[in-house]
């Protein structure tokens, strides 16, 4: 393997340890739940979830779960305050 390419993967595995480095601004993810698949993304600060919970409080199961798998990647403003007493 190319030299380049190895210094190239050993940076990656750095970068992927050091999650501060990283801000997700826009994401499209589509969740399999418990009761049926959904379309979750963020937009900037703003989340939004194909599933009747997320209408009616502007977060939901799917949208909280993923702030907790990007935790330290988000932006503090796009974290719902559901999500910070979970």
């Amino acid at each position: 393997m190319n030299s380049s390419v190895i210094g190239k993967i050993e940076k990656a595995k750095r970068y992927a340890r050091e999650r501060d480095r990283i801000r997700v601004t826009g994401l499209s993810v589509d969740f399999h739940g418990e009761n049926g698949d959904h379309k979750v993304s963020l937009d900037g600060d703003n989340w939004h979830c194909s599933c009747d919970f997320f209408v009616g409080y502007g977060a939901c199961a799917h949208t909280m779960a993923l702030e907790r798998v990007l935790e330290n990647m988000l932006p503090a403003s796009a974290t719902s305050l559901m999500a910070q007493h979970v």
